[in-house]
């Protein structure tokens, strides 16, 4: 069998960035070579195709730059979506005390978010396809415009909790569309999750530091200014970078391979992901470890003013938890790789529950504070890494919506926990905490086990 000449199926509307042409192409044992011999004017750009399915190439330093420049603004997006997800731990007694209102009543906010969560995670998968990336990306940061210009007025607390919908939803096809994009890149892709979700750390670190400050004045609400600000910046870098292209226009300008579709993809991607068994069992997973996470950040700091005595500086407990997870996301990436990722995942756990049991039984103030940071440590790597799993076991046709179905149903954990532990604690008092996160943790593990190891990608 002989193939005698290769054209581009997809022409560029900008062939100085990554256009293709023809080129001669020849067969042998290891496999098939493509190169491309630039026109004049063209930026040089070859792809070698080898015979074990890998695909190299060599990329352009205009398409260099497109690809950074757009990962840069997904990373933005995220340290907004940690950002607010580290906010409400030192505002928590705050809004307790303005609005007159016990532990039950103040973790319906964690509902709320729930609410907007799930209704953004399925709306993601149906409005992808029918409006594309670029938009769905607009949408989700214009959500959280308007939901952080209703909450910096100090509205009624009904009216304050029904802006985690609009919120929730936000964020939701926000991580959605940015863990799909981001799986889907074909260079570097394991790293890049890693540096995604520690721009996620990143912003919840940086979040209690400034809402501890307004959680001592007057004008607690106005902390959400801050936040408006950063939410209308993301709104202008997500139109300027993507200018509402669909994913594959933004790949193909970044010089990525694109995946290639299966007939009737289009019209049975939901029906697929719903029907794969691995996409709800990692949905769980990340269920439950975005509610440990965001559990810690958020009622950390009422069990060490509660029960340990802490000051209103504890809230800076919770910027250590996600300094934590930040550097954990990062500075563990070496380990991750020397252990393998699975198994790695089995021993973050057991040592986290382990400094679970110290801050359960140690009363410490300084060193519940340092076991809290190690926490942080330990559970960072695991968001990615269980991202990074989707993305070898999961048919690359479906992948963007695996995984946005993925990151929106698990960020309702970031409502579900918290308010569990919040219901307990109104019955049995904050020091319910440790046990719950502790048996969410062992929980964690075992849905772990259930996922596949080995791939299963039909393409």
């Amino acid at each position: 069998m002989e193939l005698g000449l290769v054209t581009a199926s997809k022409p560029s509307a900008n062939p100085s960035i990554h256009s293709i042409t023809p080129s001669r192409t020849s067969i042998s044992k290891s496999g098939v070579e493509i190169s491309s011999v630039p026109t004049e004017g063209e930026d040089k750009t070859s792809i070698q195709s080898r015979g074990n399915g890998t695909t190299d190439v060599t990329l352009s330093r205009a398409q260099k730059v497109t690809g950074r420049i757009q990962f840069l603004a997904l990373c933005w997006a995220l340290f907004i979506a940690g950002w607010n997800d580290g906010t409400l731990g030192p505002l928590l007694p705050r809004v307790q005390e303005v609005y007159h209102v016990g532990f039950a009543i103040v973790s319906l906010i964690f509902v709320f978010a729930c609410i907007g969560f799930v209704g953004g995670a399925l709306a993601n998968i149906y409005l992808t396809s029918r409006f594309g990336f670029g938009k769905i990306l607009v949408v989700g940061s214009v959500c959280q415009v308007i939901a952080y210009a209703i909450q910096s007025s100090a509205p009624p607390f009904p009216v304050f909790v029904l802006a985690y919908v609009i919120n929730g939803a936000g964020i939701a096809v926000q991580d959605a569309q940015a863990n799909g994009f981001v799986a889907t890149l074909k260079h570097n892709a394991e790293a890049k999750m890693g540096v995604l979700h520690a721009a996620y750390g990143l912003g919840a670190f940086a979040a209690p530091l400034v809402s501890t400050q307004f959680a001592q004045m007057p004008r607690w609400s106005f902390h959400f200014l801050v936040s408006l600000g950063l939410a209308i910046s993301n709104t202008i870098v997500l139109i300027i970078v993507f200018k509402f292209k669909v994913q594959d226009d933004c790949l193909e300008l970044a010089g990525e391979v694109l995946p290639e579709k299966v007939a009737g993809s289009d019209e049975g991607t939901f029906r697929k992901v719903m029907a794969t068994r691995a996409v709800h069992l990692l949905a769980f997973f990340i269920l439950i470890y975005v509610g440990v996470e965001v559990t810690i950040g958020g009622w950390i700091v009422t069990f060490i003013i509660d029960v340990r005595g802490g000051g209103p500086s504890s809230g800076y407990i919770s910027s250590g938890f996600f300094g934590g997870l930040t550097v954990g996301r990062v500075a563990l990436l070496w380990v991750n790789k020397k252990v393998g990722e699975r198994r790695v995942l089995f021993v973050y756990s057991i040592i986290a529950i382990a400094m679970e049991f110290t801050i359960w039984f140690v009363p410490s103030l300084v060193g519940n504070a340092v076991a809290v940071s190690i926490v942080g440590v330990l559970l960072g790597p695991m968001y990615p890494i269980a991202m990074n799993q989707a993305s070898r076991i999961l048919p690359r046709w479906i992948l963007t919506g695996s995984i946005g179905w993925i990151a929106g149903f698990g960020q309702a954990g970031s409502a579900v926990l918290p308010f569990m532990t919040g219901a307990i604690a109104s019955r049995h008092g904050i020091n319910s905490l440790q046990p719950l996160l502790v048996a969410m943790m062992a929980l964690m593990m075992f849905l772990w086990i259930l996922v596949p190891a080995s791939p299963r990608r039909a393409d």
